[in-house]
C-alpha cells in the first residue's frame, strides 16, 4: 500500500506541472563559433557542443527539497553563459516538477522545445506491448502522472520539433508514471550546410522501477525498438545526427547489446574516444576499458552524407569537482563536436534561409 500512497501523493504534487511553451527563434544569432577553411581550401569546419543532463527534477515524495539544487543548476548555466562558455545545446531529462520547469526555463536559452506531454498519445504504430498482469501497485496504472521530462535547449535556431511517447503499455513499474518517449529537434548552426538532427530520450530504469529484472528488461527492449522506429521515421541518414539522454543501461550487457543492434551505425562517444584518444581530448577520469558501460548517460553521433561529425572533447559538469558542484544524482556529460564539409558548399546557411540577424 505504500506505493499506492506514493503514487497518489506524486499525482497531487506534480500533476499541475505543465510543459513550457516552445521557443523557436526566428533570427540568426550574431555570435557563434567561426568557420575555418583548410590550408588547401578543400574543407570547411566549425564546432558546437552538447550537454546531456538528468537534472533529477522529481517532485515530492519521489524526491524532497529539490528546488534549491535545481535553481543552482539554472544559475550555474546562466553564469556559464555570462562567461561565454555555456553549452550550445542542452538535452534535459527528468524535468518533471514545477520547480524543474522553472529552473530549465530560467536558464535563458532563446530556443527550447519539450515533450512528450503527460497526455500525449502515440502516433506511430507499434508491434508489441508489455504482457499482463500489470503491476498496478508498482505504478503500471495505464495512465501517466507526469510527462516525459524531456527538453532540448539551443543557442541556435530550432527549425522543427516532434516528440513521440513509447506508449502506456511499453513501460515497467514506477517508470509508467511518466509518459516517457523521445524528443526530436532540427537545429540550424550558422555556416553549416543543411542542419543537425537531435534526439533526446530517457529509457526505463532498472531496480528503481521496483519490478523484476525480467520485466523491466523487457520494457527497456520495447522502448529501444520504439526509439529506433522514431529515429527512422523522423530522421534522415543524410543529415548529421546526435542522440543523447539517460539510457539506463549501466552494467547491463543484455540491455546494451539490444540497444546497439537497433542504433547502429551510430557511434557511442565514450567508445569512440576510448579507441581514438589523440583526436578526442578526454577530460573525464574513466575507470576500466568500457566507460560506456559505467554510466546511464550517453551521447551517440552519426555523420551525414556531406557533413562529417567527430567528437573532439568530452568532459563532466556538475560532477562534484571544485568549480562544478554535484547538484543531481547524475553528472552532466558534455561533448564538443567538430563538423566538417566540402568548402565549395560554403557559405552555408544551416537551413536558416533569409532569417534576420538577432539584435
Amino acid at each position: 500500500m505504500k506505493y499506492l500512497a506514493a503514487i497518489g501523493l506524486l499525482a497531487c504534487s506534480t500533476g499541475c506541472a505543465t510543459l513550457p511553451p516552445a521557443l523557436m527563434q526566428k533570427c540568426v544569432p550574431s555570435s557563434g563559433e567561426p568557420v575555418s577553411v583548410s590550408t588547401d581550401g578543400v574543407r570547411a569546419s566549425t564546432t558546437f557542443d552538447v550537454l546531456t543532463f538528468n537534472i533529477e527534477g522529481l517532485g515530492w515524495p519521489a524526491r524532497g527539497k529539490r528546488g534549491p539544487a535545481l535553481e543552482q543548476i539554472s544559475a550555474a548555466l546562466r553564469r556559464m553563459e555570462a562567461r561565454g562558455d555555456a553549452p550550445d545545446i542542452v538535452m534535459v531529462q527528468e524535468m518533471f516538477s514545477k520547480a524543474a520547469v522553472r529552473a530549465v526555463t530560467g536558464i535563458g536559452y532563446p530556443n527550447m522545445v519539450s515533450g512528450p506531454s503527460r497526455t500525449q498519445s502515440k502516433s506511430l504504430p507499434s508491434a508489441d506491448r508489455m504482457p499482463g498482469p500489470y503491476r498496478w501497485k508498482k505504478g503500471e496504472l495505464g495512465l501517466h502522472m507526469v510527462g516525459s521530462g524531456l527538453a532540448i535547449l539551443s543557442r541556435y535556431p530550432i527549425l522543427e520539433t516532434r516528440s513521440e511517447p513509447f506508449g502506456r503499455r511499453r513501460c515497467a513499474g514506477l517508470d509508467c508514471l511518466s509518459n516517457k518517449g523521445v524528443l526530436y529537434a532540427r537545429v540550424a548552426i550558422p555556416g553549416v550546410p543543411g542542419a543537425i538532427n537531435l534526439f533526446n530520450t530517457h529509457l526505463n530504469s532498472q531496480r528503481s522501477s521496483r519490478v523484476s529484472p525480467r520485466r523491466h528488461a523487457r520494457a527497456h527492449r520495447l522502448q529501444v525498438e520504439e526509439l529506433g522506429a522514431f529515429i527512422s521515421a523522423v530522421g534522415d541518414q543524410n543529415v548529421p545526427t546526435i542522440l543523447g539522454g539517460d539510457f539506463n543501461m549501466k552494467d547491463s550487457a543484455i540491455r546494451f547489446e539490444r540497444f546497439r543492434n537497433v542504433t547502429e551505425p551510430f557511434e557511442i562517444v565514450q567508445e569512440w574516444c576510448t579507441a581514438n584518444p589523440l583526436p578526442c581530448d578526454t577530460r573525464i577520469s574513466w575507470d576500466g576499458d568500457e566507460p560506456w558501460m559505467d554510466t546511464q548517460d550517453l551521447q551517440l553521433f552519426e555523420s551525414g552524407s556531406t557533413v562529417v561529425v567527430t567528437p573532439i572533447r568530452v568532459e563532466a559538469v556538475f560532477d562534484g569537482s571544485a568549480d562544478s558542484p554535484q547538484l543531481s544524482d547524475h553528472d552532466g556529460f558534455r561533448v564538443t563536436y567538430r563538423v566538417t564539409w566540402p568548402a565549395r558548399l560554403s557559405p552555408g546557411t544551416g537551413g536558416l534561409g533569409a532569417l534576420p540577424k538577432c539584435n
